[in-house]
């Protein structure tokens, strides 16, 4: 692994963080057994009618197992499993097991299902790629991987400490950068977590807080804690401020230990957020079986986009053996409504989280340009060499057409018999725009990088 790639090695990796996050990491990175969660297969079965599935369709196997981390990117996975839409189209067998952390899941991962890991499931985006490079996993072993489908969009938000308040720390920042740099010289920096390190989380409390003038690399201290933790940590006054997915941020308002500052859907409305995602030899070996994951999970999407569904989705989730919290917590994000907790509130289905359609389209689909915006803002904060972006994004969208899985997600799709009109014709969606005017054309990379005033590439 080269230098560029130390703080991704496991000693690096628990040695910055704080000492009650490494505590936790250390549970979630030394290859955890997942922990089984929902009913069994065969209970959860008879509530939907077994698909007519041809001979050509039955998969080769119905066993796998799936990682998820609780958070509502999860929900496909775990409504797949408890609605039977898995087994309606022959997978029965299919094991929904609650990962520690990110860690957890990736050395899980490493491990397979033979080993007592997990054959795939939940993914932070670029997690996928840099497992298949080898940039995140023990002695940089190449384990490829292949992404299969969006989980969903939304749903996450950028919660502050109570003590905070009334310090004009919003979603723009201009009224708080004296803020920072008061705490900055007074060496007890602004601290904030996110759940893994170069991936979704990480970037979005980095873009939000660079496009407000504030450097994540410099001006703050950045830690790395799983979701289930970031609450009891800011309760403890570790930190300052966390970046994770629902139900958490929204949490603190409810425990009222915090506020929530932004939203991921002000910051990048429709943004990709989390992913469906399998080691390449399992989906090699059960090409159908892979497809009949993806027909049940396209299911569950569409059945959590219909909202009268929404109440029972959060009750399911919240339940025992997944979330463990009340449904309540979840309820009112699930229909865009959120207490920001500073007397600012939002009433807006359209902030909602979303898992077959948006207003730009599919959420299901798994569009190249996304995971192109994801190694280009990697490449940004020099989580990778700048020569993937290089050429506009040669080396990228190599590495992108090898793990993009798009065409077996269309494949299912028609097999599922999903409109015409639902399945994307082109890899790309287009210019996507962030809340601070920025956009980001993915036919160039590098310009979207030199349109960046705060950067660690130099560019």
């Amino acid at each position: 692994m080269s230098e560029l790639f130390n703080q991704f090695t496991r000693r690096k990796f628990l040695l910055t963080a704080s000492l009650s996050a490494s505590a936790v990491l250390l549970k979630g990175c030394l290859g955890n057994p997942p922990e089984p969660g929902g009913g069994s297969a065969q209970t959860q079965s008879a509530v939907q009618p077994v698909a007519n599935i041809s001979p050509e369709q039955a998969p080769e196997t119905t066993t796998v197992k799936l990682g998820y981390v609780p958070i509502v990117e999860a929900a496909p996975l775990i409504i797949a499993k408890e609605k039977g839409f898995f087994a309606k189209y022959g997978m029965t067998d299919v094991e929904v097991s609650k990962q520690a952390s990110w860690g957890s899941a990736r050395d899980n991962a490493e491990i397979g299902s033979a080993g007592g890991g997990i054959d795939g499931g939940q993914w932070q985006m670029p997690m996928p790629h840099l497992i298949t490079e080898g940039l995140i996993t023990k002695g940089n072993q190449k384990i490829p991987m292949y992404v299969l489908a969006q989980l969903n969009t939304h749903g996450n938000g950028i919660a502050i400490a109570s003590k905070h308040q009334g310090k004009s720390i919003g979603l723009q920042l201009a009224g708080a950068k004296s803020l920072f740099s008061q705490l900055k010289s007074t060496n007890t920096p602004f601290t904030a977590a996110q759940t893994f390190p170069a991936v979704n989380q990480d970037f979005w409390i980095r873009y939000w807080l660079a496009a407000g003038g504030i450097d994540p690399d410099a001006d703050i201290k950045l830690l790395t804690v799983p979701a289930a933790q970031t609450v009891a940590n800011m309760k403890t006054g570790t930190m300052d401020a966390f970046s994770t997915g629902d139900p958490w941020p929204y949490r603190i308002v409810k425990d009222k230990i915090g506020f929530l500052a932004a939203l991921t859907a002000e910051i990048w409305k429709n943004h990709p957020e989390e992913y469906f995602a399998m080691r390449a030899d399992w989906v090699d070996k059960n090409p159908k079986a892979t497809r009949a994951l993806l027909k049940g999970i396209m299911e569950a999407q569409q059945w959590l986009d219909n909202f009268e569904n929404r109440k029972e989705a959060a009750e399911i989730l919240g339940g025992r053996n997944y979330f463990n919290l009340p449904a309540e917590i979840l309820a009112g994000p699930f229909q865009g409504n959120y207490d920001m907790g500073e007397g600012r509130t939002i009433n807006d289905k359209s902030m909602a989280p979303y898992y077959w359609k948006d207003g730009r389209g599919s959420v299901s689909y798994p569009y190249k340009s996304h995971d192109l915006w994801f190694i280009t803002e990697s490449v940004r904060w020099n989580f990778l060499p700048k020569d993937y972006i290089a050429n506009n994004g040669a080396k990228a969208k190599e590495l992108i057409n090898k793990v993009n899985r798009e065409d077996i997600w269309k494949q299912a799709a028609k097999e599922a018999g999903i409109a015409t009109a639902d399945i994307p014709t082109n890899t790309s969606r287009g210019v996507e725009e962030f809340f601070d005017g920025i956009k980001f054309d993915p036919d160039k990379p590098e310009a979207y990088l030199k349109s960046l005033k705060i950067k660690k590439v130099s560019v």
